[in-house]
């Protein structure tokens, strides 16, 4: 059985946003200020963090449990080792990056997630996807809060709002009761739960009220049709937003405006709390990607998806008011030409009201002025602010969708130097992540004969990696590459190429040793000769052509020495009627087959080339072939996505099946037959998928999945223990053999059942009220659920030991019930309990349940009580009230009762016989409860006790009063940072 081992050749995939944080040792040493940060980029199903600086991978986040791709990144700005990771398949999972593992699983979206973001304290998550909702997460309780439904198009952007309330979050004389809100009034929800503003595809930006879960404002973001992303100032004062033509919106936010919304319960009178502040056009006129203002300085960052990021600046008031004052000036000039009097024109001194009003009824245009465009490398897919400290010059991380980060550093506008010319400053490329990938898609592949090396040639460069510890050696630069091989020796690699030229490449030197013009048109295959003395060429100009490796002495200029170098020379050419695609020799040296453009396969004598068979069968061109290591079964894949096998002796084909849902570029067999494996092969596809095949008994053995793309090329080792494949999503992967025994049954009947789960999970998906009523959607639901297959078998682990433990709690009681009935008769002994509680030790019914329930993931619980038939509650409400009883985890006990109550409130309220267990429940529930909050009560005051004592503690009387009164009137300054308020 084959594995996937490993994947490497990837930087960054296309897929999700990318971020830079700070280097732990940066911010915790000193001394060492040279850390330029890490990257935290999507790679396929994967996270991959990068060194900036280094071009080193540091760590690689990946959770085996899934294979879709990551399609969107968060970090939390309160926990900076704390993200979040959206997948394509609408799972979120929140990662430590200390010790790259899966903190919390969610999974509640159906399609892929677009958007996260966190709020500040970092205890909730909220996240938008393709299928319209926006979902707030507690991270603290693990579980879904509740759904905003409200858009009609993918979700582009998230930012929560909280303004942070004027009110001291907690006073001297607060009393707080047990649920943490205060008595006096206001509680500290005022700034904790705010506002979320959000923005989609149908071009709205709306405003959600999370304490009412409602929207409380929308606008039409953009004219042209879509909303593509937004950007929000760092002190919440306003936010753009851009759409499909360059075209930027400018918003102001009402952030007391909000804040008092926030404290008032009335229906909200009619005010906005967005403004529309006007529009402006960046030089780019293609979609809008992202919008990123700068955490510290006045600049913000905004790309499309061309080579370039423009900058632009938000200029100080002081700017501001001389470029209106010049503006007034020139006006009075104006009317002065035209022989009017300007009614301001006497009093040149404007008072500062005026001037204040003035700044905030400027023009966007008089604001936001361009900076600078910084042009990359490659079409930028994300861009992050790199850099924490607020140096001189700005650092801007770019990832390009042709898999590689840059980072450029920006020279900041020094306001002392009054520069004249306005010409945008100088940037420079400072850091790169470019060596461990190609920037193209990989064409051909090849190993070295000791299964050490492995070559990928693609348009403009030839990489060679070490298979052992998947890093590059080497970078060569060669045309279009479409074919590869390493020479005998693996000293030296050929390469063909698409303008028909043969490169040679020396590995140690890392030089180019030759090129020969060996054809008019592309060399679409070639071949090195069993005995390793030549190697033959095909190619688009209708020739395939025999060259031998000879060696010739060059003289060394200016000396009599000479050095040895190797030449090909050209021997034999065989002609044939249409483009070659693909050419093998049979590894006995007898034969030489010949794929061509006409959908034929030629099987020619090696030493006379004679013609021997014509091989016809497939619809489409024959795309590649291979030979078994005893020379008798040729494979040959094609367009036409079928599978041909033919018989070498007379050509006769043993078999033709279809293989694949596209066109199959490679197959290989494995070389040799140590494990009688001789005549399976591997076939490649377009569709994304590996197969492993048995040539003898025409039966597929394996599917090996794990590509995004289309797979390009496919290389099995020598020993036949791994296998290589590089595919269109610019992975490299390596596929390692198992001392795993594979059984066909096995393997078809886990197929059926992966294949019955993926239909079993989309069946039980609940309608979609937005589907059902477009025009008027539920704004908001508190529990969507989304079953999957680790839900369905928690409820039904739920549902199973409900059922065996109601029967031996029944059981034990009947028995208890005798035992005080008749105390001094001889009793029968025990009756004989369920032996699944015997091999648990001898638990109690309670006891087991209990264990099921915690075992249940908290994300999970409230899906998997929903597969429970109504039946089951008096059942599960009797343990709920011995769980109560007993005091055991009653949060949990708490969270199953309320979510079952709520579920199911009008069959319970209908019902009679649940009344008296409910009676009952209630007030253990209560009297349980309040010893609960009396204890927390308790412990908060002991805590706030010892907190008194600590400061006392850690307070020392003596100080050197200048030094104190500096460092306070510095500390001072520093805080006072400076941001243009755009409203």
């Amino acid at each position: 059985k084959y594995e996937h081992s490993n994947t490497f050749g990837l930087i960054n995939s296309a897929t999700s946003n990318t971020l830079w944080t700070p280097d732990d040792d940066a911010t915790k040493s000193s001394t060492r200020k040279t850390g330029a940060g890490r990257a935290v980029v999507a790679a396929n199903e994967e996270v991959l963090c990068w060194d900036v600086k280094k071009g080193e991978l540091l760590s690689r986040w990946r959770d085996n449990d899934c294979k879709a791709e990551v399609t969107a990144v968060a970090q939390s700005k309160a926990l900076p080792d704390l993200f979040a990771v959206g997948y394509e398949d609408g799972s979120i999972r929140l990662w430590d990056s200390q010790t790259p593992r899966v903190i919390i699983s969610f999974n509640g979206h159906r399609s892929a997630i677009t958007t996260l973001a966190f709020d500040k304290s970092g205890d909730r998550l909220a996240s938008g996807a393709k299928d319209t909702n926006i979902i707030l997460w507690d991270l603290v309780a693990e579980v879904r809060l509740f759904t905003l439904r409200g858009h009609k198009d993918q979700i582009t952007a998230l930012h929560f709002l909280q303004p942070s309330s004027e009110l001291p979050v907690e006073e001297e004389g607060d009393e707080v009761d047990g649920n943490g809100s205060h008595m006096n009034g206001h509680s500290d929800g005022v700034s904790g739960e705010g506002f979320l503003l959000t923005t989609s595809k149908d071009a709205l930006i709306k405003i959600w009220d999370v304490t009412s879960q409602h929207c409380i404002e929308t606008h039409v973001a953009q004219t042209n049709g879509e909303c593509w992303a937004m950007g929000v100032s760092p002190d919440g004062s306003g936010c753009i937003t851009a759409g499909n033509d360059g075209e930027l919106k400018i918003w102001a936010i009402d952030s007391s405006g909000l804040r008092g919304a926030a404290s008032q319960v009335r229906e909200s009178s009619g005010r906005s709390f967005l403004t529309d502040r006007g529009a402006l056009n960046r030089q780019g006129k293609d979609r809008t990607l992202s919008i990123l203002f700068h955490p510290k300085a006045d600049y913000v960052a905004i790309h499309g998806s061309e080579k370039a990021v423009e900058l632009w600046r938000i200029k100080s008031p002081a700017e501001v008011q001389k470029s209106l004052a010049r503006k007034r000036r020139r006006k009075r000039e104006k009317a002065a030409a035209a022989g009017e009097k300007d009614p301001n024109g006497d009093n040149d001194m404007v008072d500062e009201g005026q001037i204040s009003q003035d700044i905030s009824s400027a023009e966007v245009s008089d604001v936001f002025v361009p900076y600078v465009i910084v042009r990359t490398g490659g079409k930028v897919r994300s861009v992050d602010w790199a850099g924490g400290r607020a140096s001189k010059a700005l650092q801007l991380l770019a990832a390009t969708t042709n898999n590689q980060l840059e980072v450029y550093t920006i020279p900041n506008r020094d306001k002392s130097k009054k520069t004249k010319s306005d010409e945008p400053p100088d940037y420079n490329r400072t850091f790169a992540v470019e060596m461990p990938g190609h920037r193209t898609d990989i064409r051909s592949i090849a190993l070295s004969s000791d299964d050490r090396m492995l070559a990928s040639a693609s348009s403009g460069s030839l990489k060679i990696w070490n298979v052992r510890t998947q890093t590059c050696i080497r970078t060569l630069e060669c045309g279009y590459a479409l074919c590869c091989a390493f020479l005998p020796g693996d000293k030296i690699v050929v390469v063909g190429t698409k303008s028909g030229s043969l490169e040679l490449f020396d590995i140690a030197s890392s030089s180019q040793l030759d090129t020969v013009e060996a054809h008019t048109g592309a060399i679409w295959t070639l071949q090195v000769h069993p005995d390793g003395k030549s190697v033959a060429t095909g190619s688009a100009d209708k020739t395939a052509k025999f060259w031998t490796f000879t060696i010739i002495h060059e003289e060394v200029p200016g000396t009599k020495r000479t050095t040895p170098r190797l030449k090909l020379t050209h021997t034999r050419t065989l002609k044939v009627s249409d483009d070659i695609l693909s050419l093998r020799f049979s590894p006995d040296s007898r034969l030489l087959v010949v794929s061509l453009l006409d959908n034929t396969i030629k099987v020619f004598f090696l030493d006379t080339l004679k013609l021997f068979l014509n091989l016809y069968g497939h619809k489409l061109p024959v795309l590649n072939m291979s030979i078994s290591f005893d020379s008798k079964l040729l494979v040959s894949c094609a367009a036409d996505k079928n599978i041909r096998l033919w018989g070498l002796d007379f050509g006769d084909c043993h078999k033709a099946f279809f293989a694949h849902n596209d066109s199959i570029m490679q197959v290989a067999f494995i070389p040799h037959n140590a494990d009688g494996n001789g005549h399976h092969f591997f076939s490649a596809s377009k569709d994304h998928a590996i197969k492993y095949w048995d040539g003898d008994k025409f039966e597929q053995i394996q599917r090996l999945d794990g590509h995004k793309g289309e797979i390009w090329a496919l290389a099995v080792s020598q020993t036949g223990n791994f296998l290589v494949s590089a595919s269109h999503d610019k992975s490299i992967r390596i596929w390692n053999q198992t001392d795993e025994q594979i059984f066909l049954e096995e393997e078809r009947e886990r197929e059926l059942e992966e294949l019955y789960e993926t239909t079993l999970t989309t069946s039980l998906q609940p309608d979609d009220p937005f589907e059902a009523d477009p025009e008027n959607p539920p704004e908001s639901t508190t529990h969507p659920s989304k079953q999957t297959l680790e839900t369905l078998t928690a409820g039904e682990k739920i549902a199973e030991a409900l059922e065996l433990g109601i029967a031996d709690y029944n059981l034990m009681r009947e028995y208890a019930t005798q035992k005080c009935s008749q105390p001094n008769t001889n009793l029968a002994p025990p009756p004989q309990r369920n032996p699944l509680f015997l091999a648990l030790g001898n638990i109690s019914a309670e006891q087991h349940l209990l264990n099921t329930f915690q075992r249940i993931p908290a994300p999970a619980l409230t899906d998997a009580l929903l597969v429970l038939p109504f039946a089951s509650l008096p059942a599960l409400f009797t343990f709920l009230n011995i769980f109560i009883e007993k005091g055991w985890n009653i949060p949990l006990t708490c969270r199953i009762l309320f979510f079952m109550l709520k579920t199911h409130h009008r069959q319970i309220v209908a019902s009679k016989g649940l009344r008296t267990l409910l009676d009952g429940l209630r007030g253990n529930l209560r009297s349980v409860l309040q010893t609960k909050k009396d204890e927390m009560g308790f412990n908060l005051a002991a805590l706030r006790v010892l907190g008194e004592k600590v400061r006392e503690r850690g307070e020392r009387g003596f100080v050197d009063e200048e030094a104190w009164e500096e460092e306070h009137m510095v500390g001072r300054g520093r805080k006072k940072r400076g941001f243009v308020d755009v409203a």
